[in-house]
This record gives C-alpha cells, structure tokens and sequence, in this order.
C-alpha cells in the first residue's frame, strides 16, 4: 500500500508540474499551431530537433506502473542532448524495478530540409522503452543506438509529415545483432491535434533469443495540444502483437513540455 501511494504521489506531481509549468511561454509540438517539431512518432525518432535554448521534459506512463522522465536542451542550433530515467512498477503495490543506468541521447541534424530534400539528422539513444528486463538484460523495446532518419513535410489540409531511418541498437544480449529499419508518418488535424503511426521493422529482434516474433511493431498515438508548451500524447502499441506475452495493445501516455530560456 506504501509503494502504491508512493507512486500515485508520483505521477501526480509530474502531472501538476507540467500542467503548471504549461503557463509559462513556450511551443507546442501537435497541430498546425505546434511551434517546435516533433522529435520523435510514439517510439522511432523524427529528424526533429530542439532549437539552442530550448529545452524540454519528456514523462512517459507505460505498463505494469511504469513510468520515464527525459530532458533534453538545445545546445547549438543544430545540436542537441538529453539524459533519461525511470522504472516499472513505480504505480502500484510491488516494489519497485528501476532502470539499470540512465539513458542518454545526442541528435545533429546534418541537412536542413528543403524543397527538393528531406531534413536528415544522426544520433545515438542509449534509452529502450516499456520497462527494462533484467534477466534478458535489455530493454522491452530496445534502444535505438546509432542512428540514421530523413523527414519531409507536405501542405495536405494542415501538414503531413513522412519520416524513415535505420539504426543499430547496442542491446544485442539476444545475440540478435542485426541493423534495423523503422517508417512513420504524422497528420495534422486543426491547430492543436495530430495524428501519427509508426513500424518498427524490428529486423534486430527476432531471432536468437530476442522477445520478437518477426512481426515488426506498429504503433498509433493520438497528439493534443493543452496549452502553451504542454503537449499530451495517448498512444497504442504492438498492434499485431510483436511481443512476447502481448494479447492487446499497450496503451502508453506521453506528456511533453518545451519551452526557450
């Protein structure tokens, strides 16, 4: 009962720091109105990036009382970093399961879109997602490591937005050590909703002894802005049941708050 407290004072107080700190100025990242881009579709990256100054607080709601916070800052224009941590079981009554290390990530965009181009940015995110497994000493959805995504962006009724990469995760305890690919695509819905979906090739988890079952995952989120800088993300993952012991999809919260010092 402790723990469950615990956790329940937890999540509160992320909510209400976001909700509060959304007063201040800062940008939005959902709808046609959303001034900053988005960095990332539910789980794969954009080539999306944090301007210099800006900064931004990732909180993550996730199965089995989980829950990541990430923040990430703007260093040079086309040049951000960010550290991340969290744990399962932190909503609850278990006791909880924290994270081995915290997660870190670096982003450079190195070609700026264009007419003719799409946007291209590199990087490496040591951060998996969904709750890391001990004794297979990786994360549910592995991190993305290296890697590699191109976006471009379309006036269709608001925006349309498609993106593609390919990484190489350094979670190979699996012994399932290939490169992988991932797509998405973003739709705008008025000035404060977006719609977006994203597949996970998942080519570096599905043999060996990895937890995939070479479906690849396909994710869906629903994006809403809520108020300046404060942006609510409610998406569902692994439709087609990639992972081991998923009957339904997972059902996941965001909440992102961006904002210039």
């Amino acid at each position: 009962m402790e723990a469950h407290t615990t956790g329940m004072r937890y999540q509160a107080a992320v909510v209400l720091l976001l909700m509060l700190a959304s007063r201040a100025w800062g940008q939005g990242t959902a709808g046609t109105g959303g001034g900053l881009e988005p960095r990332y579709l539910v789980d794969v990256p954009t080539a999306g990036m944090l301007d210099k100054g800006n900064v931004a607080l990732d909180v993550a709601f996730y199965q089995e009382g989980g829950v990541l916070v990430g923040i990430s800052a703007g260093i040079l224009d086309r040049l951000s970093f960010g550290i991340s941590y969290g744990g399962s079981k932190l909503i609850g009554s278990s006791k909880p399961e924290m994270n081995e290390i915290p997660g870190i990530n670096v982003r450079i965009r190195i070609i700026e879109e264009s007419m003719a181009f799409p946007a291209i940015s590199l990087g490496f995110d040591s951060q998996g997602k969904d709750g890391y497994m001990k004794d297979e000493d990786r994360y549910r959805i592995k991190s993305l490591g290296f890697f590699a995504v191109a976006s471009k962006n379309y006036a269709l009724l608001g925006f349309f937005s498609l993106h593609g990469g390919i990484n190489y995760s350094l979670e190979r305890a699996d012994d399932d050590k290939d490169i992988n690919l991932f797509a998405g695509a973003e739709k705008t819905i008025g000035p404060f909703v977006s719609v977006v979906a994203e597949y996970n090739i998942g080519m570096n988890d599905n043999s060996g002894n990895a937890i995939g079952k070479g479906r690849g995952y396909l994710n869906a989120g629903l994006k809403i802005s809520l108020g300046s800088g404060l942006t609510l993300g409610v998406n569902l993952k692994d439709f087609i049941k990639n992972g081991r012991d998923i009957t339904v999809a997972n059902r996941t919260v965001q909440l992102e708050y961006a904002r210039a010092f």
